[in-house]
């Protein structure tokens, strides 16, 4: 298993400018938080569920930017349709990050169905997307990051982590209005 922000650091470290980072709700949003403010990241705040069909929608159109969704595995089984839905849209610049703790930490730590038979990158697979990987150990953190930069999406990568639930680092903005703007304004400057 991995740890969780400090994989997503090494991620994001030097990320190039093109690059777009949204968030899950939960765990994602308070990793994605933690590593930085950024303005060219976008974090869900009780919107379970719709973190995909986001990127999704941002990726295609933003074909010339790189779109990254870092999100968990509770949120995704929400939604799993949208895994269906990249696929047949094949965005090449969406990369799907899905910080895979197996439970639902934030509320007690009750299972989800990846703790059981579900997988995620199978899952995925099905759906048509041709770029997937389930990661699980520390030493496997370059070639995340060969997927994340390097690979035409769209990209699915199951990214086992521990399950304990992160400290809260709430984004810069917690204002939903006050988030999309500046979010929006850095996306069409350049």
């Amino acid at each position: 298993m991995l740890e969780r922000r400090p994989l997503l650091k090494s991620i994001l470290s030097d990320r190039p400018k093109d690059l777009l980072a949204v968030s899950g709700l939960g765990s994602s949003t308070w990793d994605l938080s933690a590593v930085g403010d950024h303005h060219k990241n976008f974090c869900f705040i009780g919107a379970m569920g719709q973190a995909g069909a986001f990127a999704l929608g941002l990726a295609m159109a933003q074909k010339e930017k790189r779109v990254l969704l870092v999100t968990g595995d509770g949120e995704l089984l929400m939604s799993l349709g949208i895994l269906a839905t990249i696929a047949n849209q094949g965005p090449e610049n969406l990369v799907l990050l899905v910080m895979d703790n197996e439970s639902y930490a934030e509320t007690g730590g009750q299972p989800t169905a990846t703790a059981g038979p579900t997988d995620l990158e199978q899952v995925a697979r099905g759906c048509g997307i041709k770029e997937t990987a389930t990661f699980q150990n520390e030493e496997e953190t370059e070639e995340i990051r060969k997927m994340v930069y390097g690979r035409a999406g769209p990209v699915f990568m199951n990214i086992k982590v521990f399950a304990k639930p992160p400290d809260l680092v709430f984004p810069h903005s917690f204002d939903g209005v006050t988030a999309i703007d500046r979010f929006r304004k850095s996306v069409l400057s350049n």
